[in-house]
């Protein structure tokens, strides 16, 4: 299984990225897929999670309003959508994906088996 995360770059505070999770080895439709960022010297912190089979997901305070998830089945590619972006969003994304994860622990690190290489996003003020 490999996850390769993509997407990132630097943008203008207001600005929008589209990052990607491309997963080779599994299936999109069978694997729960969530997104993470870490800045240095702090922990990976939740940003939001696309629950597998349907169209949940949950999104942490941080980017909720203003972050949408979407996924190709066909590309086995989970998309995030950041929009309005802050200097506060500048971290290295991750993504990470799971066969099983239930809604209450889906914010966790240790909740996901399989996690890409990270993509970085620079948001300048």
């Amino acid at each position: 299984v490999q996850l390769q995360a993509s997407g990132g770059g630097l943008v203008q505070a207001g600005g929008s990225l589209r990052l990607s999770c491309a997963a080779s080895g599994l299936s999109s439709r069978t694997y729960t897929t969530a997104w993470f960022r870490q800045v240095p010297w702090k922990e990976r912190e939740f940003v939001a999670v696309f629950f597998r089979g349907g169209s949940a997901t949950y999104f942490a305070d941080s980017v909720k309003g203003r972050s949408a998830l979407s996924k190709d089945n066909a590309k086995n590619t989970v998309y995030l959508q950041m929009n309005s972006l802050k200097p506060e969003d500048t971290a290295v994304y991750y993504c990470a994906a799971s066969e099983r994860v239930i809604s209450s622990t889906a914010s966790r690190e240790s909740s996901y088996h399989y996690w890409g290489q990270g993509t970085q996003v620079t948001v300048s003020s």
